[in-house]
């Protein structure tokens, strides 16, 4: 039972790639060296559509290489340059979303203090004409700006940054090369 239950969460972790040469994995069109390189969209995109369907969060990613061509130096290199990709990456991401957070928070409290300010005007005791106007305008200011900071921070700082799972969990992410 034991056996089962490795293999399953073996299945749901496991990401293989099966490449002719190192140079699979980086960007045709860089010449720089392996610790330098950009990565290849096309990897990007298949690492991306295989982990959708893992719902584990140790996910590995096997590459299997043609026996002869193996490299442990460049294996070493491209382990460090996969995991610098997307350490950073989702670095970056995650300062977009907190930025975007961030913003929410201060549009929400940006129009409770409109509406507070509303209430205190529109509750005087025969307040002026300009006064009302004022609260009149306050009012629905507060309102708009308090539900934009509630769409912000719930639903576009995840739209904004949709790669920032598929990064945080390609992070974490044990990376091995085996022969073919």
């Amino acid at each position: 039972m034991k056996d089962l239950e490795k293999n399953r969460l073996l299945r749901e972790s496991e990401i293989g790639i099966w490449i002719d040469t190192y140079d699979d994995i980086f960007s045709d069109f860089d010449p720089r060296p392996y610790s330098q390189r950009s990565l290849s969209q096309d990897f990007l995109n298949e690492t991306k559509k295989a982990s959708k369907d893992k719902t584990s969060e140790d996910i590995e990613i096997k590459f299997l290489v043609p026996k002869k061509l193996r490299n442990i130096k460049d294996e070493t290199l491209i382990k460090k340059r996969l995991r610098d990709h997307f350490r950073n990456h989702t670095k970056q991401l995650k300062k977009e979303r907190m930025k975007i957070i961030k913003e929410g928070i201060f549009f929400s409290i940006l129009g409770v203090l409109f509406m507070i300010f509303a209430t205190f005007i529109l509750t005087e005791n025969n307040p002026g004409f300009f006064i009302r106007i004022l609260g009149v305008f306050f009012e629905p200011g507060g309102w708009f700006f308090f539900w934009q900071g509630l769409d912000l921070m719930i639903f576009q700082s995840r739209t904004e940054t949709p790669d920032f799972g598929f990064y945080k969990k390609m992070s974490k992410a044990d990376i091995i090369f085996n022969s073919y």
